[in-house]
């Protein structure tokens, strides 16, 4: 498999629109917590934030549609539906996070200025690199990512070599699980369905129409965006292991960030942190913002009219809600994440699979019990725990927020055995 100058650009530019606020600062914590067990935890995290996305860039790269055809074979009700609400749920709550993110972190400590200036500043560049779609790629791929990449590598590579404490035993329990779970606030299987959509749109603007050729290069644009993710991910969690006994036990996300990067990079780390997290969020916004614009586009007839207004809301919701602290953001995200990110990686998981063995049959029932076994989780997270405490003691993985996940695969088996059989009976 070769890997040429283009899909590099496309590949780190992908990186770039995954790699946003809670890829820089959720990671550290994930370690620090995990202390002796961080290796468990990475996996567990790399297969929800690393493993999954790059299944959805390999999907898009299968279908090469818009993202109404994830779901398509469930119904064009539902496909419509579940679109909407997951660009809802992304110019609601990690675009604006971005915002919030680069005001505590990379302006705050500098300037005294209120967050309304600075999340109005930030997202009037959103939108116009928004504006300029046809040359994101480039912007993203040549110029921005290359130096997010390096600065974090500089950092985990300083801590690596310089670090002698010992690791303090784990927080976690279940390491593992606790790792895929906290994977899930990164977004990032709900960014491979947003922003593998925004890398063919961009290929087609360029020209690029042979089906077979754009197929190759979106995977391996994804092999490259993984790896650099799998790199990042994995070394700032052991960052915040090796950290782990040098900083208290209740400090926040941004701190324990700011922290590591004054340690390994000295008085020079917070401007350099700065800059990373600027360029990381920023990123992220303009993929956000440019798939949510790329959807009502094409739900209004090729409109770009329907493109700049919905690019024009989109970062008036972005300035609006980054006035929230991150803490908050996160917490408000997590009943949305129960809900949505289930059907999101079954619809990912379903769409890779051979066309053989999801047939729209397989898909309705997959996700009709997804969707029915997540129901439980969701209730726990809005505060009704111990009203669905009984039902989650039953379900297996239930008391892992996993409850959907055997019955999905169950109901996949029967359905084919199902199907199999009746093929063989006619």
């Amino acid at each position: 498999m070769r890997f040429n100058k283009e899909t590099f650009v496309a590949g780190f530019a992908l990186f770039s629109m995954f790699f946003g606020a809670g890829n820089l600062m959720l990671p550290p914590l994930l370690g620090y917590k995990a202390g002796d067990m961080w290796s468990l935890v990475t996996i567990g995290f790399v297969i929800s934030a690393v493993i999954i996305p790059l299944l959805g860039i390999v999907a898009h790269a299968k279908l090469q549609g818009t993202m109404l055809d994830f779901a398509k074979k469930v119904s064009p009700q539902f496909s419509f539906v579940y679109c909407l609400l997951v660009y809802v749920i992304s110019i609601t709550l990690p675009s604006p996070r971005t915002a919030s993110v680069t005001h505590e972190m990379a302006i705050q400590p500098f300037f005294d200025v209120s967050s309304w200036l600075t999340s109005t500043v930030y997202f009037a560049l959103v939108l116009i690199f928004v504006l300029n779609r046809s040359k994101i790629l480039g912007l993203l791929g040549k110029f921005l990512s290359p130096v997010i990449f390096i600065v974090i590598l500089s950092i985990i590579c300083i801590s690596f070599f310089s670090t002698q404490a010992s690791i303090a035993p784990s927080d976690f329990q279940t390491p593992i699980i606790s790792g895929l779970l906290e994977g899930y606030q990164t977004f990032d299987a709900i960014g491979a369905v947003v922003v593998g959509g925004v890398i063919i749109i961009s290929l087609n603007l360029k020209g690029k129409q042979d089906f077979q050729s754009n197929k190759k290069l979106i995977i391996k644009s994804g092999i490259v965006a993984g790896i650099g993710l799998l790199i990042i991910y994995s070394g700032m969690i052991y960052n915040g292991a090796l950290f782990n006994t040098d900083f208290d036990a209740t400090i926040s996300r941004t701190e324990l960030l700011s922290g590591i990067s004054f340690k390994t990079l000295g008085s020079i780390g917070k401007v350099f942190l700065s800059i990373l997290v600027g360029l990381a969020c920023f990123t992220t916004a303009v993929g956000i913002v440019t798939g949510t614009a790329d959807f009502m586009k094409g739900i209004f007839d090729n409109s770009q009219k329907a493109y700049l207004i919905t690019a024009i809301i989109g970062c008036v919701l972005g300035v609006l809600m980054g006035q929230f602290d991150v803490h908050y953001i996160i917490t408000v995200a997590v009943p949305a994440l129960m809900v949505i990110y289930p059907i999101t990686i079954i619809l990912i998981l379903l769409n890779v699979v051979p066309e053989k063995f999801t047939k729209p049959k397989v898909f309705r029932s997959v996700v009709v019990v997804t969707i029915i076994f997540s129901i439980p989780d969701f209730l726990a997270s809005i505060g009704l725990k111990n009203s669905v405490a009984p039902i989650l003691e039953h379900l297996p993985f239930g008391k892992y927020s996993l409850a959907w996940l055997l019955p999905a695969i169950l109901i996949f088996l029967i359905m084919n055995s199902y199907l199999l059989l009746q093929k063989k009976q006619d």
